[in-house]
């Protein structure tokens, strides 16, 4: 089974869409190549609360897991 971190960077289009990314309290901040890859139903079935879409940066409102979650996606990149 894929790990929440797994799950959320398959919502955003994968590993090689995401540019940046950052915990910032309870929300991703990130910044993606394509944001028409990004799948919001896939990231709030992935636990997210809500996503707010700016161009090409994405947050994702997650909890206050933001930041592990954060450093495991850093960790695949």
């Amino acid at each position: 089974m894929a790990s929440k971190a797994e799950k959320i960077v398959a919502g955003l289009g994968g590993i090689d869409n995401i540019d940046e990314i950052e915990g910032c309290i309870t929300r991703l901040r990130t910044e993606v190549h394509d944001a028409s890859k990004v799948d919001e139903a896939a990231l709030k079935a992935a636990g997210a609360h809500g996503v707010v879409k700016m161009g090409t940066a994405i947050q994702v409102v997650i909890g206050t897991d933001a930041d592990p979650i954060a450093a495991d996606i850093e960790d695949m990149m």
